[in-house]
Formats: structure tokens, sequence, C-alpha cells
């Protein structure tokens, strides 16, 4: 009985989960719209679109559980009944037996619960340790990244294989009060543009599973499927933030960022701390008229500056007792592991730059790859395409702390 409610809830869940995921294309195609036309997504289109994946992964998670629970029972029944069948082999099989069917028959037949119950994997007469299953509870997941950098920028597509923009340069300001006498000469300023190009490059990676497991373990191939794309976003973090702009890399934020050259001497320049080198960094981005929306840090150097105290021993803005959103100077602090220790990242992130996704993230599984078909493999590759464009590297402000202390 349980098992046919749980197909009736199978069935349904299926007719909701297809019912769902047309909710989510159809606000990914109003958020594409809205970009398009608008420049940015509106924040009731993020409302509808986090609930819509909200809801399509609480279905999908429920089919999941339910496909699992309905295999773990089948497989536990098939393995009862070949448990019992191997236990009464080795009854009826057994030199006692004989010997008590070929005698009076007289008195209690009993064999020696170690020839049943032994734990041992063998091919030894008696031995049955195929008979004891072992608790399986399923794969535990690695411990993954959080990922951050993506959700600071402006997000964008495109149909094309490369990102072009023209770039102001140089401007000369030679504006100033003209006579108002008739003939009388103007001051001209100049511009200077540049068209800039920024590639569209593809991150990918592959693994080899046999075709068996992936018939028969369900749960290993949305495993495999959910651990490819981890990988493809672990790249794409680090890509976003520090990759070279040199062969296939994308050019990085901060491999493009601005130096830090503090624009004011503070009055206790003696006694800088990390804060006080972020406050400088952000005055340099507002100088720039570009001011600041986000603070990146590696997790270690927002620990050690949570940890300031004052001359009383302190804490100086963290309450350990209170959970708080890590913010500092009324900027958000996103903290990654894609930055490396010591530095630091400050700037206009919506402004100054933007991700263009050429493909989404996907899952592609082929038996036609090598040898794969005569020895039962598949390949299963996972890849995007994306570009990254800086607009302006002046609204980034990049630097290492033990150099901004000592300078």
């Amino acid at each position: 009985m349980a098992d046919e409610t749980n197909e009736t809830d199978l069935k349904q869940l299926a007719i909701d989960l297809k019912k769902a995921a047309d909710e989510v294309k159809g606000v990914a195609e109003t958020t594409n719209a809205e970009v398009k036309n608008l420049g940015k997504v509106t924040e009731e289109t993020k409302k509808t679109a986090d609930e819509a994946m909200v809801k399509h992964n609480e279905i999908s998670a429920r089919i999941t559980e339910i496909e699992q629970k309905l295999d773990r029972r089948a497989q536990g029944d098939d393995e009862r009944a070949e448990a019992r069948k191997s236990v009464g082999r080795i009854v009826t099989d057994s030199q006692e037996l004989k010997d008590w069917l070929g005698g009076s028959r007289k008195g209690t037949f009993s064999m020696q619960v170690k020839a049943i119950i032994s734990a041992l994997t063998t091919d030894a007469d008696g031995s049955a340790g195929d008979l004891i299953v072992p608790d399986r509870r399923g794969l535990i997941m690695p411990v993954e990244r959080r990922m951050t950098i993506r959700d600071l920028l402006t997000p964008g597509n495109t149909g094309s294989n490369a990102i072009q923009y023209v770039k102001e340069t140089g401007f000369t300001n030679s504006a100033a009060t003209v006579s108002e006498t008739a003939g009388s000469t103007k001051p001209q300023s100049e511009l200077k543009f540049d068209i800039v190009n920024s590639a569209v490059t593809t991150i990918a990676h592959w693994v080899l599973a046999t075709k068996q497991i992936l018939d028969d373990v369900p749960q290993l191939r949305s495993y495999i499927d959910g651990r490819l794309r981890y990988g493809l976003q672990y790249a794409e973090e680090g890509q976003l933030l520090n990759g070279g702009g040199t062969g296939t890399d994308l050019n990085g934020i901060y491999t493009q960022a601005t130096a830090y050259a503090p624009p004011i001497t503070p009055t206790s320049a003696g006694n800088l701390t990390k804060i006080d080198v972020i406050r400088l960094a952000m005055l340099q981005a507002f100088l720039a008229e570009l001011p600041s929306t986000g603070i990146v840090l590696h997790p270690s150097d927002w620990a050690d500056i949570e940890l300031t105290k004052t001359d009383d021993n302190a804490y100086l803005f963290a309450n350990p007792q209170n959970g708080a959103d890590p913010r500092l100077w009324r900027l958000p602090v996103v903290e990654t592991q894609a930055m490396t220790v010591d530095k630091f990242l400050t700037g206009a992130f919506k402004l100054g730059a933007q991700i263009f996704d050429r493909e989404d993230a996907n899952v592609e599984i082929s038996t036609e790859d090598s040898d794969n078909f005569r020895k039962n493999l598949v390949t299963i590759r996972a890849e995007e395409r994306l570009a990254l464009a800086v607009y302006r590297p002046e609204a980034f402000v990049k630097g290492d702390f033990s150099d901004a202390l000592a300078a």
C-alpha cells in the first residue's frame, strides 16, 4: 500500500515539476527582457525568480527522496530473498542434515551458528559473509565553497563569441568662462575613445564513469552532475576575480583594478589598521566618481578585522554574542577564498563590470568517446561559456594590506 501511495505521489510531483520548470523558464525570459530593455532586473522579478527556483528545487528534492525510498525498498526485498535462499542452501547442503535424514530422524537437527553467520566474505564451505548487507546511507557530499563574485556583478547575455564596446580613454576638459564679444574663441576640449574586446571563453571538464553505475544508481548520476557543475563555478569564481587575461583566461577584476594609492594622509597615519586602509581605498574610488558598493576579502583578513579590540580589550565593532551581516564602512563585506590572504579589493561592482553568459552551465553524457563503447564507459562533460567586461578599471581599487600598512 505504501508503494502505491509513493508511486501516486511521484506522478503528481512529476506534473508539478513540469509546471515549476515552466515558471522558471518564464521568469528567465522576463529577466532577459528587463536586462535588454532596462539594463537591470527589477526587485519584483528577482523575488519571483527566487520563489520559482525554491519551489522547483523543493519538488525536485521530493521526487528524488521518493525514488530513493522505492529503490531502497526494492533492493531490500531482493537482498532478503537472496539471504533466505542462501541460508536454505547452506542448511540443506550440510553434511549434518544429510546424516540426520539418513538416520533415524529422531531428536532435533541443529547446526553451529557460526556456519551461517560468518562475517567473512570468502568461498570457503559454510561461509555466509554475503548475507550480511551493509547499512548503506548514501553518498556524503564533500564540503563546497560558497560562490560570491558573480552575484556582485551586473548580469547579461550574449549570442556572440566576443563583447565589444567603445570606451572613453581620455578627456581634456577645457570648459571655462568666455567673453560675450562676437567672434570670441571658445576653448576646445578633447575626448579620446578606444574599442575594447572581451572574448567569450569556455570553462569545461569531464570524467569517466561506468554505464552500469549510471543505470543502477540514479543518485550517483545526480551527484556527478552536481559535482561537475560545482567544479565549473569554482573555476569561474577564480577567473572572474583573478583571471590573467592571457590565452583562454578571462581578464579578471582584480587583475585590471587600479593600484591602491591613498589620496590623503590621515591624522592617525602613524597607527593605521586594515580598517583604515579599506576606508582610504573607498575614498580613492569615490574621488574617481565611482563610489564603492562592496569589499572583497579573504576570510582570514576579515576575521582579523573583526577581532580588532580597543585599549580596554573590548571588540571594536563586533559582538560575539549576536551574529550580524559582515559590513565595514557601510558596505557589505564579501568573504571568498578565491581572494589571496593579505589582499583587498573594493569598488563599484555593478557599474564597473558586467558578466555575459554565452552558454549556461550544462552537463552532457556520451558513449561515443574513444573506446567507451567497448568498455561500457560513458564520458560526462560539463562546460559553460561566458565573457567578462570591465568597463572602468578605475572603479576598482586593489592592494596588499602589508604594503599599505608599511608605507
